[in-house]
């Protein structure tokens, strides 16, 4: 069964690497139950895990960005890549999880993790400056891109605590194609796909649906 390897909280602290004064990029492993709920919306919302911190909230948190996940395998892969060793939440994830294929989820993929919380699947991670400043890898979100292991974000449909060890069971699969990788790749390196991203639904995260329609909209002025 997936399991929940970690809760991951942010450590805020300044940068020159991001837009912001402040970045809670930099998280970490916690112990103990964590409290986890839908926090509002974006631009006024950070995120939904209890205790951590979203400084910037023009871009980031929100109900439709309210969780990040990310897998331990994908990140034993960049561990390789990069010959350095990567903890449970480096790349920002709230939740590092096992066995779980966190980029091949669908949107609108719902988890139930622990008793009670249940999670669904809204978009992929882009990669930005703060995050490339964080990794401090040359070339990072180039090669983060390429790669297209996104992880996935996350909004809240049922409130709960969580903690390490917890199992992941995917309770819902939606009958479409367009998958945390597939919107990734749609929107970065393969834009053929955008056709096909509107059978996500509802279930997209708004922001991502709009881009989505404006490069739709763009295409079809072109023609």
């Amino acid at each position: 069964m997936p399991l929940l390897l970690s809760v991951n909280l942010a450590h805020l602290h300044s940068a020159d690497y991001t837009d912001a004064d402040f970045t809670g990029i930099d998280k970490r492993p916690v112990e103990g139950p964590v409290a986890v709920a839908a926090p509002g919306p974006m631009g006024t919302a950070g995120s939904g895990v209890a205790g951590d911190v979203v400084y910037d909230l023009r871009d980031h948190g929100g109900d439709h960005q309210a969780v990040y996940a990310f897998a331990r395998e994908d990140l034993d892969t960049w561990q390789k890549e990069l010959g350095r060793e990567l903890s449970n939440g480096v790349f920002g994830e709230n939740l590092t999880t096992s066995g779980l294929d966190v980029n091949g989820a669908l949107i609108g993929e719902r988890w139930r993790i622990g008793a009670d919380l249940v999670l669904e699947v809204t978009s992929a991670r882009i990669p930005c400056r703060t995050f490339a400043g964080w990794l401090d890898e040359k070339g990072w979100v180039k090669r983060f891109t390429q790669a297209a292991m996104p992880g996935a974000y996350l909004r809240v449909i049922e409130p709960g605590e969580i903690q390490a060890g917890d199992g992941i069971e995917v309770v819902f699969r939606p009958a479409h194609e367009v998958t945390v990788g597939f919107l990734f790749r749609a929107l970065t390196t393969e834009p053929g796909l955008l056709p096909r991203v509107p059978d996500a639904g509802d279930a997209l995260n708004p922001t991502y649906a709009a881009k989505v329609h404006r490069r739709l909209a763009g295409r079809s002025r072109e023609v």
